[in-house]
């Protein structure tokens, strides 16, 4: 019975994790409808999407607090209504001030909802004894894909955005609500200490966070520009430049769907070291290629070597103590900060430089993944390395540390 509740728990989180995707996808095809109604500038626009991030670095550290209060199944069936809900309120915006609020009312609930449905997948993955985070956060993109298809079929029969996005908050609403039936009921020990109300990242979270934050970096970077790089730096057509970011979305969910077999062949460290040498390789040719294919090409490599980074980052923050909602809550924040400096940074390095040099700093933050990736070992290989010991593979020592912390979690 324990096994078929896990299995269920499993198919039922990564619904929960494609409906996540699914908002953020439809609502990124709709940006340009609500640009043109609200009769916005490009530089207004660009500072109101700003707001989502914010929102969600702002909100992340509360999510802990909430997860422990209500446990997991009720935070997650709360925060992903919450957010399918938020889908409708940018397109009824009458002007920039109330978008701006809006989008911080949606980035916040972004933010509370992923660190809810990562602590529910940490949970799973524990129980189920392997890797199964690349996998559910490949659900993630394999729902924004089909939310941003959904959104493209509406924006080109010129359907309002009011009535669409409207539309997908109520299927996706219904959706989520089902989805949550299957999650595990995990709720805290009732002498385990709770989290503060807003808890700032521990100091063990922070380092993991550093690599999550490099390939959020490179994430944002080549989402927000690529387009712009290969029209204006490669000299491809208007239609070719927008391809180069499905190429991007595309080899990342693919990469997530199978990171999880690679990631029980050569354990979290070696995956993300490899991982890494991938993503700088593809962000030396897109530096390079003055032509559209290689470039398109680099932008691909550099999907596949971030595509796991944040799903191990999260199930590392998961494992490595006794309240793993406040270290997935330090670590998502830590993360997504990224997506605020992101943009923004390369932006303002082109208008120094040019759009070239800016990548080649997102090219030197994946080196961080080659360098930093050590910190995604479990503690029992740490420690054994330490002493000069034979550490065996990742996913043999993350086994050995479940049944120990099986005994002392204070959180389950």
């Amino acid at each position: 019975m324990e096994q078929q509740a896990v299995r269920r728990a499993r198919r039922s989180v990564s619904a929960v994790f494609a409906v996540h995707g699914a908002v953020a996808g439809s609502f990124a095809t709709r940006i340009p409808w609500i640009k043109d109604d609200l009769h916005l500038s490009a530089g207004a626009l660009g500072l109101a999407l700003v707001a989502p991030a914010l929102g969600s670095s702002l909100a992340m550290p509360l999510a802990g607090r909430l997860v422990h209060a209500r446990g997991h199944r009720s935070a997650v069936r709360l925060l992903i209504v919450l957010f399918c809900s938020t889908l409708a309120l940018p397109a009824l915006s009458p002007d920039l001030p109330v978008l701006a609020l809006a989008l911080l009312l949606f980035g916040a609930a972004a933010g509370t909802a992923d660190v809810a449905m990562n602590a529910q997948g940490v949970e799973v993955e524990e129980r189920m004894g392997r890797s199964i985070m690349s996998g559910l956060h490949g659900m993630w993109s394999v729902g924004g894909l089909l939310g941003s298809a959904v959104g493209a079929l509406a924006a080109g029969q010129g359907w309002d955005a009011r009535i669409h996005l409207a539309v997908m908050a109520v299927v996706l609403i219904g959706v989520g609500l089902l989805a949550c039936r299957g999650l595990l009921d995990v709720r805290p020990e009732p002498e385990a200490e709770a989290p503060p109300r807003f808890a700032l990242p521990p100091r063990s979270a922070l380092a993991i966070g550093m690599v999550g934050f490099c390939a959020v970096f490179a994430e944002g970077a080549s989402g927000d520009w690529s387009g712009v790089y290969l029209h204006g730096t490669a000299g491809a057509s208007a239609g070719v430049a927008a391809a180069s970011y499905t190429a991007f979305a595309c080899t990342m969910a693919a990469s997530r769907l199978a990171g999880d077999a690679v990631v029980r062949m050569l354990g979290a460290v070696r995956t993300v070291r490899i991982g890494g040498i991938v993503a700088v390789a593809g962000g030396v040719l897109v530096v390079v290629s003055r032509t559209p294919l290689p470039a398109i090409a680099g932008f691909a490599l550099l999907g596949i070597g971030i595509a796991v980074v944040v799903p191990l980052c999260f199930a590392a923050a998961g494992h490595s103590g006794a309240n793993p909602s406040r270290a997935i809550a330090g670590v998502a924040t830590v993360t997504y900060t990224s997506g605020l400096v992101a943009p923004a940074t390369v932006g303002t390095i082109a208008q120094a430089t040019s759009l070239p040099v800016s990548f080649g700093v997102v090219t030197v933050l994946a080196v961080g993944l080659i360098v930093g990736a050590g910190v995604l070992a479990p503690a029992a290989r740490a420690g054994a390395a330490a002493t000069g010991g034979t550490p065996g593979a990742d996913a043999a020592s993350d086994s050995t540390n479940r049944q120990d912390r099986s005994e002392i979690s204070e959180t389950r």
